[in-house]
C-alpha cells in the first residue's frame, strides 16, 4: 500500500533535554537551596576558621613562650652554678701555676668537686624541664642544642684543671662559651608580633642576667689575681672592659625595667654586703701616676663577692618570676579569648545552619508539595478529566477542583493558588470544548445522516437510469456516477466515525471474510486492480461486517491511490492462529521510516478528532475502527511499496451460517435478467450459499462441468478474467435476444447477491431485508417518531420510515429512454442535492444518552 505526503500534525514536540549538572538552570530546587545555604555557611566557616586559626596560633605561640620563659628559672640556676664553678676554677688555676704541688692539686680538686656536682645537678634539672619543649620552634631548639654542646665542652675541660697543663684563658674560655650559650637560650623566647610588653619582660631579665654575668667575671679576674699574688699584663685592660660592659648592661636594664624593678635594684645596691664588695672592688681600680692596683685578700674577696652575687641572684630570680607570671597571664588570657571566639563562631555557625535548614526545609517542602500537586494535575487529574469529557455523551455536571495543598501566605502559597486557578480554568475550557465537541459531533451525525439519505436516493435514481439506458457510452458514465455516489456514502460513514457514532447499517448473520474483502473492493474506484488470494474459509460476525468493510475499503483505496495504475494490489488472507491475517500488498511509492513510525503510532493509539483527522481521514478511520473491534493494523515496508497487515482476533470470527429457506441455489449470480457485477478480476460463481463458500477470488477456477459466467466491467462492458487481458478474449457471439444491461458492482451486491431486485439487504437502500429472516413485516400502523420537542411537534427518526421490503415480482419495464430526458433528470437530481444542502431546518439529530433518551 502506498501513501501520500507525511501528515502534518503541527510542530514536533521538543525532545526532552537531558539534565546537566554543569548548568545552573538544570539544578534541582533542593540543590539550589542547599547551594544558597551551604555556600555562605562555608564562606563564614572559612573566614571563622582563618580567624580561629590565627587565634589558636597566637595561643600556641604564647603557650610555648610561657613554657620557654618558665624554663628561665632552671637556666638562671644553671648559669649561676656554672659561674660559681668558673670563678673558683680561675682562682685555683692561678694558685696552681704559682707553686703547684701535688697537695695543692688535691686541694684544688677537692674544692672544685662540690661546685662541679652542683653545676651538673642544675644542668640535669634544665634537661628535665626542657624535655616537654622538644616540639618547640626551631630557633629555640638550636639554641638549646648549642648550650648543651658548650656545657659538654666544660665537662671535658674539667680534667685539665688539676694538672694545669692548659692556660687559664683556654680553660676559662670554655666556661665563657657555655655561660654565653645559656644566656642566649634565656633570651630566645619570642611572644610574636604585637606583644611588646612580653618582649620587654624577656629583655629585662636577660639584661640583669648579663649584669650578673659581668660581675661574676670581674670576681673571677680579681680572685685569680689574689690567688696568684699579682696582676697579669692585660688584667687591667680586661677589668676595665668588663666594668664598661657592666655599666652598659646596667643602663639597658634600667631602661627596660619597671619602676618596681628599679626600686628593687636600688635596694639591693645599698645592701651592706653589696656595698662592701663594691668598695673592695674599687680598691683594685688603677690610681693616678705610677700607683698600681691593690691586690685583695683572696678569702675576703671571695666571701664579699659571693654575697654580692647572691644578691644579684635573688634580684634575677624576682625579675624572671615577674616575666614568667606575665607570660602565663598572657597565655591564659589568649587561650580564654580563643575559646570564647571559637565558641561564638561555633554557636553562630550552628544557629545559622539550624535556621537555614529550617527555612530551606520549609521552602523545599512547599516546593515538593507544589511540584507533586502540579504533576498530579498535569499527569492524573487533568488527563482523567479530559478523558472523561471525551467519552461522556450526556450533560456534564460540576467538576470539582481540589484546593491548593499549601495554605501559606508567601509566594509559594500564591503560586499554589495560581496552579489551582489554572487547573480550574483548564477544566472549564475542557468542559466548554467537550460541549462544543458534542455539538459538532451531533452536527456531523445529522449532516452525515442527511447526506446518506440523499446518496441513497441518488443511487436509487441511478439504478433506474442505468436500467433504462441502452447507450453503452452513456451507461458507462452512469456507472462512473454510480460509483462516485457509493464513495460518497463511504465518506458519510467516515463522518460518523469522526463523530464517534456507529453506522446504522448492520448485518445479523456471519459473513464470509472473502465476501467482506470483495465488498471492500467494490467500495473503491480502482477495484479492477485488486487481486484476491483467499486461503481460508473464515466468517466474520455480523455486527462487525460493516466496520471491517469500511476498514478494508480505506486500506485498499490508499493502496490503489498511491501505486501505479498498471500494477495490481494483492489481498492475501491467511489463518493466524485462531484468528485471521489479511495482507494488502501494493507496489506503490512507499513511506519514509519516520512516516511509517508515525502512521503505526496513530494506528496503535487512535487520536482525537482534529484538523489532522480530516486531512488524513482514511488513517483516522482505520485507527478508530480497529480499536473499536480489537483489530491490529500495522504498516511495514515491502519489496516495492507497503504491506498493510490486519490481524482479526478470534472474537470477530464465527462459524459459517446454515443456508436459509428461500435462498437461491448456487450457480446463479444474476437477479432477474440482469447480470451481477463483482469487483476485481474475479470469476462469477453461484450465490453465496454459505457466505463465501462459492465466492470468486483471484486464481479461482470453476468446477468441471459447470459453466462460469464472467462479470462484466462497468467501464468497458467486456468480461473480466482472473488476471488475463480482456482484449485477448474474443467477444461472445451475438445472441438473438437483447443483451442484459450490466450494473456497477457495489458492496450490497456482494454481501446480498441473491435478495432480488427490490429486496432490501444489509447494504441496500431500504435497510436489512426481513425476508432474509423468513418474516415479511407489516407496514407500521403509526409513524415512528423520537418523541416531541418543546413545541409539541414530533421529532422524526432518520431512515425509520423507509420500506423494509418491496414487491419481489415487480415487472421490469424496458423502453428506450430519451437522451434529453435523461439529461434533464440528472440536472434535476443535481439541483435537488444542492437544495438539500442549502435548506435550513430547526431539527438536529442528537445521539442518545445511556438511558436511551435523546438529549
Amino acid at each position: 500500500m502506498g501513501a501520500g505526503p507525511d501528515p502534518v500534525r503541527g510542530a514536533a514536540p521538543q525532545p526532552h533535554r537531558r539534565r546537566s549538572g554543569f548548568r545552573l538552570r538544570d539544578w534541582r530546587m533542593g540543590t539550589k537551596l542547599a547551594t544558597v545555604l551551604v555556600i555562605p555557611s562555608l564562606a563564614f566557616l572559612v573566614l571563622a576558621g582563618i580567624q580561629t586559626r590565627g587565634l589558636v596560633g597566637q595561643t600556641t605561640t604564647l603557650s610555648a613562650f610561657a613554657e620557654q620563659v618558665g624554663i628561665g628559672r632552671q637556666i638562671s640556676t644553671a648559669v649561676d652554678r656554672l659561674q660559681h664553678e668558673r670563678d673558683r676554677t680561675a682562682g685555683e688555676l692561678a694558685a696552681l701555676r704559682r707553686a703547684g704541688t701535688g697537695a695543692d692539686r688535691d686541694a684544688a680538686v677537692a674544692a672544685l668537686r662540690p661546685l662541679q656536682e652542683a653545676t651538673d645537678r642544675a644542668v640535669t634539672e634544665l634537661r628535665d624541664a626542657a624535655a616537654p619543649l622538644a616540639d618547640a620552634d626551631a630557633a629555640w631548639r638550636v639554641s638549646y642544642s648549642e648550650a648543651l654542646e658548650a656545657y659538654d665542652q666544660v665537662v671535658n675541660i674539667r680534667a685539665a684543671v688539676a694538672p694545669a697543663v692548659l692556660s687559664s684563658d683556654t680553660v676559662l674560655s670554655n666556661y665563657h662559651r657555655s655561660v654565653a650559650a645559656l644566656l642566649n637560650l634565656l633570651a630566645e623566647p619570642t611572644p610574636g608580633s604585637g606583644r611588646q610588653e612580653l618582649t620587654e619582660a624577656v629583655l629585662r631579665y636577660v639584661q640583669i642576667s648579663r649584669v650578673k654575668e659581668l660581675s661574676s667575671r670581674i670576681r673571677a679576674e680579681l680572685y685569680a689575681a689574689a690567688r696568684s699574688g699579682r696582676y697579669e699584663a692585660d688584667d687591667q685592660v680586661t677589668l676595665s672592659d668588663l666594668r664598661a660592659q657592666q655599666l652598659t648592661a646596667l643602663g639597658a636594664f634600667r631602661v627596660a625595667a619597671t619602676a618596681d624593678q628599679i626600686r628593687r635594684y636600688d635596694r639591693t645596691s645599698v645592701d651592706p654586703a653589696f656595698v662592701a664588695a663594691t668598695r673592695m672592688e674599687e680598691r683594685t681600680l688603677p690610681g693616678g701616676g705610677d700607683a698600681k692596683p691593690a691586690l685583695l685578700d683572696a678569702t675576703q674577696w671571695w666571701a664579699a663577692s659571693e654575697q654580692r652575687q647572691e644578691l644579684f641572684r635573688q634580684l634575677e630570680g624576682d625579675i624572671v618570676a615577674d616575666a614568667v607570671r606575665q607570660a602565663d597571664d598572657a597565655s591564659a588570657r589568649q587561650l580564654r579569648d580563643t575559646l570564647l571566639v571559637a565558641s561564638a563562631i561555633a554557636t553562630v555557625l550552628l544557629s545559622a545552619v539550624l535556621i537555614s535548614l529550617l527555612v530551606g526545609r520549609s521552602v523545599a517542602r512547599g516546593m515538593r508539595q507544589l511540584r507533586g500537586q502540579a504533576l498530579r494535575i498535569a499527569q492524573v487529574d487533568l488527563p482523567l478529566t479530559l478523558q472523561r469529557l471525551r467519552t461522556v455523551d450526556r450533560p456534564i455536571g460540576t467538576i470539582d477542583v481540589p484546593p491548593a495543598v499549601i495554605d501559606s501566605q508567601d509566594e509559594i502559597g500564591e503560586l499554589a493558588e495560581a496552579f489551582v486557578a489554572v487547573h480550574r480554568s483548564a477544566v472549564d475550557v475542557a468542559v466548554e470544548q467537550a460541549m462544543m465537541r458534542r455539538n459538532v459531533n451531533a452536527m456531523f451525525v445529522n449532516l452525515a445522516r442527511r447526506s446518506q439519505v440523499l446518496v441513497e436516493r441518488q443511487l436509487e435514481l441511478l439504478d433506474d437510469l442505468e436500467r433504462e439506458e441502452s447507450d453503452p457510452d452513456q451507461l458507462e458514465n452512469l456507472f462512473k456516477l454510480d460509483h462516485l455516489a457509493a464513495r460518497m456514502r463511504r465518506n458519510d460513514e467516515s463522518l460518523l466515525v469522526l463523530a464517534g457514532t456507529e453506522s446504522t447499517r448492520r448485518w445479523n448473520r456471519p459473513v464470509g471474510l472473502g465476501a467482506v474483502l470483495l465488498a471492500a473492493s467494490a467500495e473503491i474506484e480502482q477495484y479492477q486492480r485488486v487481486r484476491h488470494e483467499n486461503r481460508t474459509d473464515l466468517h466474520v460476525v455480523g455486527h462487525a461486517v460493516g466496520d471491517l468493510v469500511h476498514l478494508f475499503a480505506e486500506l485498499l483505496e490508499n493502496a490503489t491511490a498511491f501505486s501505479r495504475p498498471d500494477t495490481a494490489v494483492r489481498v492475501v488472507v491467511e489463518p493466524d492462529g485462531r484468528g485471521a491475517l489479511v495482507q494488502i500488498v501494493d507496489e506503490g511509492l512507499g513511506m519514509s521510516p519516520s512516516a511509517l513510525t508515525e502512521a503505526n503510532a496513530v494506528l496503535a493509539e487512535p487520536p482525537a478528532a482534529d484538523v489532522s483527522a480530516s486531512e488524513r481521514m482514511g488513517l483516522f478511520v482505520v485507527s478508530h475502527l480497529s480499536a473499536r473491534h480489537g483489530v491490529r493494523v500495522r504498516l511495514s515496508a515491502g519489496r516495492e511499496g507497503l504491506v498493510a497487515r490486519v490481524r482479526i482476533p478470534v472474537e470477530l470470527l464465527a462459524e459459517a451460517p446454515a443456508p436459509e429457506a428461500g435462498q437461491p441455489a448456487p450457480g446463479r449470480l444474476v437477479r432477474g435478467p440482469e447480470p451481477q457485477m463483482l469487483t476485481g478480476p474475479v470469476a462469477a460463481s453461484g450465490a453465496l450459499a454459505a457466505a463465501t463458500a462459492e465466492l470468486p477470488v483471484a486464481g479461482w477456477r470453476p468446477a468441471p462441468g459447470r459453466p462460469a459466467a464472467l462479470p462484466v466491467s462497468p467501464l468497458t462492458g467486456r468480461p473480466l478474467g482472473d488476471g488475463t487481458d480482456a482484449a485477448a478474449t474474443p467477444p461472445p457471439a451475438a445472441a438473438p435476444v437483447p443483451a442484459p444491461r450490466p450494473r456497477p458492482g457495489r458492496a450490497e451486491d456482494v454481501l446480498t447477491p441473491d435478495a432480488g431486485a427490490a429486496a432490501g439487504g444489509w447494504f441496500s437502500r431500504q435497510g436489512p431485508a426481513s425476508s432474509a429472516l423468513g418474516v415479511t413485516p407489516a407496514p407500521a400502523a403509526t409513524p415512528v417518531t423520537g418523541g416531541t420537542n418543546e413545541r409539541g411537534l414530533p421529532v422524526r427518526v432518520p431512515m425509520a420510515q423507509l420500506t423494509s421490503a418491496a414487491p419481489a415480482d415487480r415487472p421490469v419495464v424496458r423502453h428506450e429512454p430519451d437522451p434529453e430526458a435523461v439529461g434533464g433528470m440528472l440536472s434535476r437530481l443535481y439541483s435537488g442535492v444542492r437544495r438539500a444542502e442549502a435548506e435550513e431546518t430547526t431539527e438536529m439529530y442528537l445521539p442518545r444518552d445511556e438511558g436511551g433518551r435523546r438529549q
